[in-house]
């Protein structure tokens, strides 16, 4: 795999510059104090596919055969595996995603979001010739969405590359588990010393077997929702779910909607449950990889479980009040601004909070989803 050439900004997009991003969330490293410089230069990887996600928001009720519907709202924004990437960068994660990218306007404008706007390394991503960027349509109503995607599976490289042949050196790694054999590199990465933080989709066939996801041996933490784990388990409780999961990974984590999420801790026992944050919600797109990336900041800071909760929770509820999955996702500057404002009884619950925000930080401008990809006037 080869390296792709630096993009050069040519008026077409509006593109942040990397200094600005680092002036953005410089304020705040969560690793600071265990950062050694034996360490591996990335907290993070991740790869998988990147799509246009084109959000409508303000829908009244699901679209109706035969008519047309107009949406309140619209924004567009970097999808699919960038969502998770994004959550992470925000978070003060040095953050390396490897992907394929359209050598189309909307590959570029992803690739430049990302890079540019984000810090994200994509030194193992590339650019492929003729190949269209893979698109999302996601329609947000009722407190849910309903997505429309297209796109081509990319074409593999031409020659021997670093990915997937040979995975960063890092701190952890983020996996969507799947059917089948596995994915080489998680093992490769879990036996260079990555620890494996995994979701998992709806499975379609039906059979939920837990023992198909061939990966999850090499997992430090498995993340499902509670429909999900419950149908693996084969237990009518997501608190039972995440019990006997925690038989098969150290650290399981149940998500359970507005009840909040309850983890396990099988490598000790402890368990762990904390409540949504209740919010006005604009669109639940990428929700649930930004709290996965909360989670793994706390899990990587080495907090208690608990607050690795909180925090997981604290994101993704900040997170669906802006449009689309990768830019809604919160950075510190806006974490300390809802610590300021928070109601009195979560105080107690988020206090740890105290110990991480930039006192006096106003919430940063940052990219966020707009209805077109970009201007041709320069930002």
């Amino acid at each position: 795999m080869t390296t792709p050439a630096k993009r050069v900004p040519n008026g077409e997009y509006i593109v942040s510059s990397r200094t600005s991003r680092d002036s953005r969330t410089a304020a705040v490293d969560p690793l600071g104090p265990l950062r050694d410089p034996q360490e591996p230069d990335c907290d993070v990887f991740l790869t998988g596919a990147v799509f246009l996600d084109i959000i409508f928001t303000g829908l009244d009720s699901a679209p109706v055969r035969g008519t047309e519907s107009w949406a309140r709202g619209m924004g567009s924004s970097p999808g699919g595996v960038a969502n998770m990437a994004t959550a992470l960068a925000r978070l003060g994660l040095r953050t390396c995603l490897a992907a394929a990218f359209g050598d189309d306007h909307y590959g570029e404008y992803c690739w430049d979001a990302l890079e540019q706007g984000e810090g994200i390394d994509l030194s193992m991503s590339r650019t492929v010739p003729g190949w269209h960027s893979p698109v999302t349509v996601s329609m947000a109503y009722e407190g849910e969405r309903t997505m429309v995607s297209h796109g081509h599976e990319a074409p593999p490289p031409a020659g021997p590359g670093p990915f997937p042949q040979c995975p960063p050196r890092t701190r952890a790694a983020v996996a969507s588990l799947g059917l089948g054999g596995g994915e080489p590199w998680v093992a490769e990465a879990a036996r260079d010393g990555a620890r494996v933080f995994a979701d998992v989709g709806w499975d379609e066939s039906g059979r939920w077997d837990l023992g198909a996801l061939a990966d999850l041996e090499h997992c430090e933490a498995f993340l499902p929702n509670a429909g999900e784990a419950m149908a693996y388990t084969r237990t009518d409780c997501p608190r039972a779910a995440a019990r006997a999961l925690a038989e098969k990974v150290p650290i399981a984590v149940v998500t359970m909607g507005a009840e909040g999420s309850y983890a396990v801790d099988g490598r000790t026992g402890e368990t762990a449950q904390v409540p949504a944050i209740t919010v006005d919600a604009l669109d639940p797109t990428g929700a649930g990889d930004v709290y996965v990336a909360g989670f793994l900041t706390g899990t990587l800071a080495a907090w208690p479980l608990a607050d690795r909760l909180a925090f997981a929770g604290l994101t993704a509820a900040l997170s669906v009040q802006e449009f689309g999955g990768s830019l809604s996702a919160p950075g510190w500057p806006e974490v300390a601004h809802w610590w300021r404002t928070a109601p009195e009884e979560l105080r107690g619950r988020y206090g740890f909070l105290d110990d991480l925000v930039p006192p006096g930080a106003a919430p940063a401008s940052r990219r966020r989803a707009v209805p077109t990809i970009g201007f041709r006037r320069p930002a």
